[in-house]
């Protein structure tokens, strides 16, 4: 790649002119900009691209940024540049100054494209200069890795979309401006899909798309943009005032959201709700979008004497009385027009969340109403085997066939304290590498904040000491999380314990569960509204969902231990001597 320059100019009509006769490519060529202001450290930022940077200059100045109190352009000029490239470039500006999160990113996220086209390869390494160039002058306070290991990034709305995700995006959308059109009708869609499919970022990349689209004006409408065709009179009138919210069930995630909320121009952290806010909202809401559906609750005892009361209250506020039938989706639904469900059945880890039968339910009437859209590409796990079909199916106990998973780096550790020190090892070269087990040890450190909770070959843990975001919390690295902390999350590297919890028969080959290890109360105990008692193996589903889980949250890899000895040799053979491994590690 030839040099690239960045030409500043103040953000007025004098200084525009001036510079557009500086240069025949200032008004011809394809080039990427930044405006920004009240100056470095505040304020907002937007970021475009155009092949006349001069009218387009002019075009920000006639409407309605110019009132955003923006003062300085940077215009990125190269000679090799092309309009895909500048559309690659635009888009990785505006991930980046989003999870930076020091200026409010002012840009719609319809832009946002991840295309193949010539060379991509070649000029994405040239980004990362622009960016040093940019952090140098200011517009960014911290690193790309920084950036991109943070929340801010990965729960952020600017995202480019996979092909399945946009279809889903495009049909909900479409069925539900066609929806508003009818005043009285009520629908629920679902979109489905394993973990690593983003089922997150399509919560979140539609309520940001819905809320541009009820914003938008004529100026900051992309023509080439894939939502184009909803950013048109009638569609903008008809988003306008929709009263519409994210429900998150996980306290965790939804505070971090909350966090991404806040910082994101046309939503409001008070647009992410838990399943409780719902149905104490003074109006009811037009749209509800559901984050990890799968894990509302039904009617089950609750975290403490007070919430299974207040439980009581909202089913005889919404429907006259406490009936064990109703649960928190029977409330989001009686306190909205139109909900769109995320979920993934295999993801239920409670006996309290939404039953199965439930769930299966909800997606065979979807399916009936074409409103089911599966999400089939993995976006996590940075591998081309089906890893998570592979994982699911070990846990099953299945003789699965070992996948190649090329530089996919998943390792058996037979020492946890080896696995140990390669996470910390992980951390300090890529960043968000973390140690996490199954619910197969007493919380003590809870109460007794020198206590240990987990003591292995040696080493002494202890549980995460915060419940909410715990993976970007200080000391996080020398803490052990458990389902209720990573779920919905990514990590660069997992190391997962197995706990005493999950066994294996070696005579007859049948995984099964020490109940007694299984130290999550809540998660196995029966429920006393529906008089359900849970079977050894109808926990063992939830188990098995929870490693599920765990193992799966690896981008770059996933390490793993196992307590139990007939699963420990079993599962050797599955994970040290498959394909390409780098071999099982003793310390």
């Amino acid at each position: 790649m030839t040099p690239f320059s960045i030409e500043p100019i103040d953000f007025d009509r004098a200084a525009v002119g001036v510079w557009a006769e500086l240069s025949p490519r200032h008004r011809n060529w394809p080039v990427v900009y930044v405006i920004d202001g009240p100056g470095s450290g505040a304020g907002a930022v937007y970021v475009g691209e155009t092949i006349n940077a001069a009218a387009r200059m002019k075009q920000h100045l006639d409407g309605p940024k110019r009132g955003m109190g923006l003062r300085d352009v940077r215009v990125i000029i190269d000679d090799e540049f092309n309009k895909s490239a500048c559309l690659d470039l635009e888009s990785h500006l505006i991930r980046w100054f989003a999870g930076d999160g020091i200026r409010s990113v002012l840009n719609g996220n319809e832009g946002i494209t991840d295309a193949q086209y010539y060379n991509r390869d070649r000029y994405r390494s040239s980004f990362r200069a622009v960016f040093d160039e940019l952090h140098a002058r200011g517009l960014f306070t911290r690193s790309i890795a920084q950036i991109e290991n943070s929340d801010l990034f990965k729960l952020s709305p600017f995202k480019a979309l996979t092909e399945t995700q946009a279809v889903a995006v495009e049909q909900i959308l479409e069925a539900l401006l066609a929806d508003l059109e009818q005043p009285s009708s009520t629908t629920q869609s679902v979109v489905e899909g394993q973990p690593g499919t983003g089922k997150t970022v399509v919560a979140i990349y539609l309520m940001k798309l819905i809320a541009d689209i009820a914003e938008s004006t004529d100026t900051d409408t992309d023509p080439d943009g894939r939502f184009a065709e909803f950013f048109a009179e009638g569609y903008r009138e008809m988003l306008a005032g929709i009263r519409m919210g994210l429900v998150i069930p996980q306290q965790s995630l939804r505070e971090s959201v909350r966090r991404v909320f806040k910082k994101t121009p046309k939503l409001r952290a008070q647009m992410v709700l838990s399943p409780w806010e719902v149905a104490d909202a003074g109006e009811p809401f037009d749209l509800l979008i559901v984050d990890e559906a799968h894990r509302l609750s039904q009617r089950a005892s609750q975290g403490s004497g007070p919430m299974n009361t207040r439980f009581a209250t909202v089913n005889e506020r919404l429907f006259g009385a406490d009936d064990v039938r109703y649960t928190q989706l029977d409330w989001i639904t009686s306190r909205s027009r139109h909900q769109v469900l995320l979920m993934d059945a295999e993801q239920t880890v409670r006996p309290a969340d939404l039953p199965y039968e439930t769930v299966a339910t909800i997606l065979r009437e979807a399916g009936r109403a074409h409103r089911r859209f599966r999400l089939l590409t993995q976006m996590r796990v940075k591998v081309e085997a089906d890893y998570v079909g592979y994982i699911r199916r070990l846990l099953r106990g299945d003789a699965v066939p070992v996948p190649d998973l090329g530089e996919y780096d998943l390792r058996f550790f037979d020492d946890v304290g080896a696995m140990r020190r390669e996470i910390r090892r992980m951390d300090a070269a890529h960043g968000l590498a973390r140690m996490v087990a199954g619910y197969a040890w007493k919380w003590r450190s809870k109460k007794d904040k020198t206590a240990f909770d987990i003591e292995l070959d040696g080493e002494r843990m202890r549980w995460n000491s915060v419940p909410t975001d715990w993976i970007s919390a200080p000391g996080a690295i020398d803490e052990v999380g458990s389902i209720h902390t990573v779920q919905g999350y990514d990590l660069n590297y997992a190391g997962v314990i197995i706990g005493p919890d999950l066994r294996r028969d070696p005579a007859t080959g049948r995984i099964f569960i020490d109940r007694a290890s299984y130290m999550d109360r809540k998660g196995k105990e029966n429920n006393g509204y529906t008089k359900k008692t849970y079977t050894d193996d109808e926990l063992l589903v939830y188990i098995r969902n929870i490693y599920g889980v765990l193992l799966t949250r690896g981008i770059r890899g996933t390490f793993v231990y196992v307590s139990d000895p007939g699963l420990r040799e079993w599962m050797r053979t599955r994970l040290a001597d498959r394909p390409s491994d780098v071999a099982s590690h003793a310390g």
